[in-house]
């Protein structure tokens, strides 16, 4: 039996893929390793959506290379920066024997046994088929929460954004399919489901013609054992008063949305080709607001081509004004294949990560003042560990491995994927801490 092992780059629809092909190898019989060295067979899932996630994948792919002078005998890339870069990467980096694109990763058992002949494979431009339907996925992620992705695809055309020539046009999962799958997750103890896709608040427009998502988080709060639905990647200009209304009225949906705006100037969002503008979002933004609870994360992008001082001014003082429980921000990445790649005048890097810091200071201190506002308060927590004397886990506030924590004391023995009541006690810029 050779042990295969695979490592995960990216995001979490990223995630749901190798979580597939776990499930696919498994089932011919494959032996599932942790750790690349006890690999006889590597699996590299990349990135390739800006500069530093290639970078990063390239130096996965070259440090596990390594390997090959142990015991590790075939080293396979999949994913966004394989369909992207498929031919340059098998002929850049010799040490790969296949490269997989973003629509071909259900073949990877009939390439393993394709290199284990001594071909070198290569298999990209079928990212505009959803083919995955129907495999059963080996969680990564802990037992008590999983990723779901309703969609595939991206049919918005942001003239900053590679991923619709990565992953092909939007295409929604039938609704039947994602229950099932929903189902099945809670059946192995899954409490918490994270909705993912590119886009998720567009889910039926192509295949219902109509804006499904409030339908579909109402059919999946009928699940048995589910506790919390969490809504990543909704986009603006969808976020229907259907929607508002499902998640205020839901008991299941957390009060809780990631919703990337990126800027807030119109002159910014007309040349990133955004399908919004700044009275829009204020007013989606307000609806949220309405919401007793309703935590908002948002992304922006500094340096975006033409950035003027005067458009980061005017997105610093949306900030405050606006005073976001999260916010990431990224530097503008300038990617070859896009619109905005040829845009004039392009940002000096100094000045983009200065923006970048500006801003991430401002948030700071916004992340902080409403985190003191919740001492005192109760909190129903997700026990996720224990670590140096102390437990910690996740509030509704808090999806997994991008917000804070909440640090637990407790006399009593506490278990990962439980859910235990807190009262905060101290706050950290980021972090909160109670007792049970």
């Amino acid at each position: 039996m050779k042990n295969v092992g695979i490592i995960s780059l990216g995001c979490p629809k990223n995630t749901v893929d190798s979580e597939k092909m776990i499930g696919i190898l498994k089932e011919k019989g494959y032996n599932i390793v942790s750790e690349e060295s006890k690999a006889d067979i590597l699996i590299i899932n990349t990135c390739g959506f800006i500069e530093e996630a290639k970078r990063e994948s390239i130096q996965y792919i070259i440090e596990m290379g390594k390997l090959k002078n142990r015991r590790l005998k075939y080293l396979i890339a999949t994913g966004c920066l394989s369909e992207r870069y498929n031919k340059e990467l098998l002929k850049e980096l010799p040490e790969l024997d296949a490269v997989i694109g973003t629509g071909d990763f259900t073949k990877i058992a009939e390439v393993i046994e394709e290199v284990e002949k001594g071909k070198i494979v290569l298999e990209y431009g079928h990212a505009n088929l959803l083919k995955d339907e129907g495999i059963k996925r080996v969680l990564s992620t802990p037992h008590y929460y999983a990723y779901l992705k309703i969609a595939e695809g991206c049919s918005n055309s942001c003239s900053f954004c590679i991923i619709p020539k990565l992953r092909g046009r939007y295409k929604s999962r039938k609704m039947e399919d994602i229950i099932e799958e929903a189902q099945d997750l809670a059946k192995i103890g899954v409490k918490e489901l994270i909705l993912i896709a590119q886009d998720t608040t567009k889910y039926g427009i192509d295949i219902y013609k109509q804006f499904m998502l409030p339908q579909l988080l109402r059919e999946l709060s009928q699940i048995e054992g589910l506790k919390w639905i969490r809504l990543l990647y909704a986009y603006p200009d969808s976020v229907t008063d259907e929607l508002v209304e499902e998640m205020r009225a839901n008991e299941k949906v957390v009060k809780y949305i990631d919703i990337p705006l990126q800027h807030s100037h119109n002159d910014v969002l007309k040349r990133m080709n955004r399908n919004t503008n700044r009275q829009k979002i204020e007013e989606v933004i307000n609806k949220l607001r309405s919401i007793p609870g309703m935590v908002i994360r948002t992304t922006f992008i500094v340096g975006f081509p033409g950035e003027t001082e005067e458009e980061f001014e005017d997105l610093k003082q949306f900030i405050k004004d606006k005073k976001f429980e999260r916010v990431g921000v990224f530097i503008y990445s300038r990617e070859e294949g896009t619109k905005s790649y040829n845009m004039k005048p392009q940002i000096k890097k100094s000045v983009k990560i200065k923006r970048q810091q500006e801003i991430m200071e401002i948030q700071k201190d916004i992340s902080y003042q409403n985190n003191l506002s919740k001492i005192g308060t109760q909190l129903e927590v997700l026990i996720e560990g224990y670590e140096d004397g102390i437990y910690y886990g996740r509030s509704y506030m808090d999806a997994p491995e991008i917000d804070g924590n909440v640090y637990v004391k407790s006399d009593k023995k506490l278990m990962p994927g439980h859910f235990v009541t807190v009262t905060v006690t101290d706050a950290y810029e980021y972090d909160l801490v109670g007792e049970c």
